[in-house]
């Protein structure tokens, strides 16, 4: 694939063999997508379950309000820490054998928690799990980059990400109502017993596209054609502090990392303060809260699907691949930006309205995936996964901590908002000012 100075690629074209040409490519990819997406829902409902439990489980288990926000950073700091091994594990076994393992234990941990005593297994599983969790995303990446050609990368990308928002958003009714009727520790048994169903159907279905029996050559033609590293004697890379040092040498990791840790600091937001804000700051009621809530994820959702089209789009309309993907996620930190106009509105409506206009921009943001799986070095690209989501991971340490100083200290969250909508603007800076052109390194 051609590169320019400018940032501008070639869009290839599929070889044109006889026997490529007599087939039409079959469609294995989106069966592969299909069990990522799937993976990522998952992964997230295992995460985040907790704070459905926790009113009635802080009850039952004598664990204060104090203990139980140390449980919840407990996931972050376990899941931050694992990321640069989880992507050296990553690059050496495979993305088929590291995906399964995790996924595996991820679901065993969190059905483990539905039968927790007390504060001193909980926070112990806690910790695991976030172990546990950290390679999903740097082996989504892997595979992405692996399976699909440039151009669909980012379409891609935002169909199994937005697996993030649809557990949060339409199944969180669902876990209510069986938390009602048969309490918290069925939550974690459910979702575990699913989780662990998957990581065998991964087992069975996943395969690199040389080893599957479902692709033809026409489809491979098509994805190596387009990028996609999918080489029959492809050599596992075994992880060294050369190759880390030489991936944090270059300043377009640094730029896709700081632009992905802006948009990851909006999306904590909404996942551990927003319901606090819309309770304490506007004085919502639960009913209007229910409703209102629901939101900003949905815009969330469309966000990442509408990022990852428009991206593609771009893409195979000029064939420039740096403006493909970072417009749209330029564009996408501004809106997340806008948050701080919270501040100076009145009605909930409004207030709700810009949350959704700010979560649906941090859904472009999702495209970061592809911008890694597009710049990262053949050889280690779960080395960079790791490293890219080490550095955004710490967003769910920072965002929740700032946050709270700022409204014990003020008792608002004016403070909060304008922090949260500097982060977004440095962010859509370090994309214009470091990421640079978007093309493959080399190490």
């Amino acid at each position: 694939m051609p590169d320019n100075q400018s940032g501008a690629v070639t869009i290839p074209t599929v070889p044109r063999s006889a026997a490529a040409s007599a087939v039409r490519p079959s469609r294995a990819r989106f069966v592969i997508l299909t069990l990522l997406a799937v993976g990522t829902i998952i992964n997230y409902l295992d995460r985040s379950i907790l704070g459905i439990a926790a009113p009635t489980m802080t009850t039952e288990l004598g664990i204060d309000p104090a203990l139980m926000g140390v449980m919840f950073s407990a996931f972050a700091w376990s899941y931050v820490l694992a990321q640069v091994p989880g992507g050296a594990l990553l690059d050496r076994f495979g993305s088929g054998k590291t995906y399964f393992v995790a996924a595996s234990a991820w679901s065993l941990t969190t059905l483990l928690h539905g039968l927790v005593s007390g504060f001193t297994s909980l926070i112990g599983l806690r910790l695991l799990l976030g172990v546990s969790e950290a390679t999903c995303f740097p082996t989504n990446s892997r595979v992405v980059a692996t399976w699909f050609p440039q151009q669909e990368r980012a379409r891609a990308t935002s169909i199994y990400t937005v697996g993030e928002y649809i557990g949060l958003a339409f199944l969180s009714p669902l876990l209510f109502m069986l938390l009602a009727h048969y309490g918290w520790r069925s939550l974690f048994v459910l979702v575990g017993v699913i989780g662990l169903l998957f990581a065998l159907v991964w087992k069975l279905r996943y395969r690199e596209p040389h080893e599957c029996t479902r692709v033809n050559a026409a489809e491979l033609a098509y994805i190596e054609a387009g990028g996609g590293l999918a080489p029959k004697d492809e050599k596992k890379t075994p992880f060294s502090w050369k190759s880390l040092r030489q991936l944090l040498g270059f300043r377009q990791i640094w730029g896709a990392c700081l632009g992905q840790f802006a948009g990851n600091a909006t999306l904590v937001f909404f996942l551990t303060w927003f319901p606090t804000y819309l309770s304490t700051e506007r004085h919502m009621g639960w009913m209007k809260m229910g409703f209102f809530a629901v939101l900003p994820f949905i815009a969330a959702g469309c966000g990442v699907m509408l990022g990852g089209w428009f991206s593609d789009r771009l893409i195979q309309r000029t064939g420039n691949a740096s403006l493909g993907r970072k417009l749209p996620i330029i564009a996408g930190l501004l809106m997340a930006s806008c948050i701080v106009a919270a501040n100076f509105v009145e009605s909930d409506q409004a207030v709700i309205a810009i949350l959704s206009i700010a979560f649906f921009g941090q859904g472009m943001v999702g495209l970061g995936w592809t911008v890694i799986s597009d710049i990262a070095p053949k050889k280690l690209i779960g080395l960079t996964a790791g490293v890219f989501n080490l550095v955004t991971g710490m967003a769910g340490i920072i965002t929740p901590l700032v946050i709270g100083f700022i409204v014990s200290s003020t008792g608002s969250f004016t403070g909060a908002l304008w922090f949260i909508g500097a982060v977004a603007l440095a962010g859509a800076l370090a994309y214009l000012l470091l990421l640079g052109d978007v093309k493959r390194l080399e190490v």
